[in-house]
C-alpha cells in the first residue's frame, strides 16, 4: 500500500496494526479543555473511527479506526478543536505539522487543587506556544507542588511548583499546626522559637503545607511564583532513570528560555543516524557531557537572586556512554 507519509505526519496521525487504518492523536496542552470539545471528539470517533476513544498517557485523545482515505475529512473536523485549544499551526487553518515534541502534561494545578502553587494549565500552554510544532522528541511535564502527582521526574523537563511562605506574626496564635504538618507531611523546616514558628530557609522546599494548615492565615503564599526544575528523566526500554533537581526557586521566564535553548543543543548534537533522527536528549547529554549541555541551555538566562543551582549534576543508574 502506498502511503503519503506527509499526510500521516500532519496532525500526528499514526500507523496502526490494522492495515489501511490510522488513528488521530489530538494534543491537549496542560490536559485542560472546554467540555464542548469532548463532543467534537465523540462525533469524529463515531462518524469516522470505530466508535472508541483512547485517553493517552500524555493527556491527549487518540481516535482509532479511521480509514486512510477519510483523513482529509477528519482533518477538517479536527480544525476547530486545534484552534480552540490554541495549538500552534504553520499557517492558519492548516493544522499542526509535527508529532515529535510530545504533548505537555500537567496536574490540575491551582484551578482545582488547594495544594498547587500555580496555574499549571496556563504555564503548560505558554510552553506549548514557545516550543511546538517541532519534530524533536521532548517531554515536558508540570506539577503544582512537591507532591508531584504528575511524576515530572520521568520527563526531560520537570517543573514543580514552589511558594516562599510569608509569615505575619501578629496573626499567629501559637497553635503549632504549621509545625505539626510540616513535620508529618513535609521536611520539618519549621520549629518553635520564642513561641513563634521559625522557618529554616535552607531546608524549606516551598510546598505550602504551612499555608494550607494555618487556621489564622498567619502563613500565606508569596506573590512571586517559584519553581523547581528537574532535568533528563526518562522511561523506555534502554536505561530508564529519574530526573535530577537542577535549579530551585527559579522563575517562569528562565524555565521557558532553558527549554527553548535545549532545542538548539539537540539540533547541533543529535546523531543523524538515530532512528528518525530522534535520539533521546539524555543520550546526547551522556555523550557530550553535562557541562556542554548546561552551557547551551543557560545562554541568555537571568536567574532570580534567590535561585539555587545544583552542582555537580549526576544521574544515578546506567549511562548511555558506558
Amino acid at each position: 500500500m502506498d502511503v503519503n507519509t506527509k499526510l500521516i505526519k500532519k496532525n500526528a496521525f499514526r500507523v496502526t496494526k490494522v492495515r489501511g487504518m490510522t488513528a488521530s492523536r489530538v494534543r491537549v496542552p496542560g490536559g485542560h479543555l472546554e467540555a464542548k470539545y469532548l463532543g467534537m471528539v465523540q462525533e469524529i470517533a463515531e462518524e469516522f473511527g470505530n466508535g472508541t476513544v483512547h485517553i493517552t498517557s500524555r493527556q491527549g485523545f487518540e481516535i482509532p479506526g479511521i480509514p486512510f482515505e477519510k483523513m482529509p475529512e477528519v482533518n477538517s473536523r479536527l480544525q476547530p478543536i486545534i484552534e480552540g485549544l490554541g495549538i500552534n499551526q504553520t499557517d492558519p487553518g492548516t493544522g499542526y505539522p509535527a508529532s515529535g515534541t510530545r504533548n505537555i502534561t500537567a496536574c490540575p494545578g491551582n484551578r482545582i487543587c488547594p495544594y498547587a502553587c500555580y496555574d499549571t494549565t496556563a504555564f503548560a500552554q505558554r510552553i506549548e506556544k514557545a516550543i511546538f510544532p517541532n519534530d524533536l522528541h521532548f517531554k515536558v511535564a508540570l506539577t503544582g507542588c512537591p507532591n508531584d502527582c504528575a511524576k515530572v521526574r520521568m520527563h526531560d523537563f520537570g517543573i514543580i511548583g514552589m511558594t516562599e511562605p510569608q509569615f505575619e506574626p501578629e496573626r499567629c496564635v501559637n497553635c503549632g499546626a504549621c509545625i505539626k504538618y510540616c513535620r508529618k507531611k513535609s521536611v520539618e523546616a519549621l520549629q518553635r522559637v520564642k513561641f513563634r514558628p521559625q522557618r529554616n530557609e535552607e531546608k524549606c522546599i516551598g510546598c505550602g503545607e504551612c499555608v494550607i494548615n494555618c487556621p489564622m492565615r498567619a502563613w500565606t503564599r508569596s506573590e512571586q511564583k517559584y519553581y523547581k526544575l528537574t532535568l533528563l528523566g526518562r522511561t523506555g526500554k534502554r536505561n530508564p532513570r529519574l530526573g535530577e533537581d537542577f535549579i530551585k526557586w527559579i522563575d517562569e521566564d528562565s524555565i521557558v528560555k532553558i527549554i527553548v535553548n535545549a532545542y538548539e543543543y539537540v539540533t547541533k548534537y543529535v546523531d543523524p543516524e538515530a532512528p528518525g533522527g530522534k535520539e533521546h536528549i539524555g543520550y546526547i547529554v551522556d555523550r557530550t557531557g553535562f557541562e556542554e549541555f548546561e552551557k547551551f541551555i543557560m545562554q541568555g538566562v537571568t536567574l532570580p537572586e534567590k535561585a539555587e543551582v545544583f552542582k555537580p549534576l549526576y544521574w544515578k543508574g546506567p549511562h548511555f556512554d558506558r
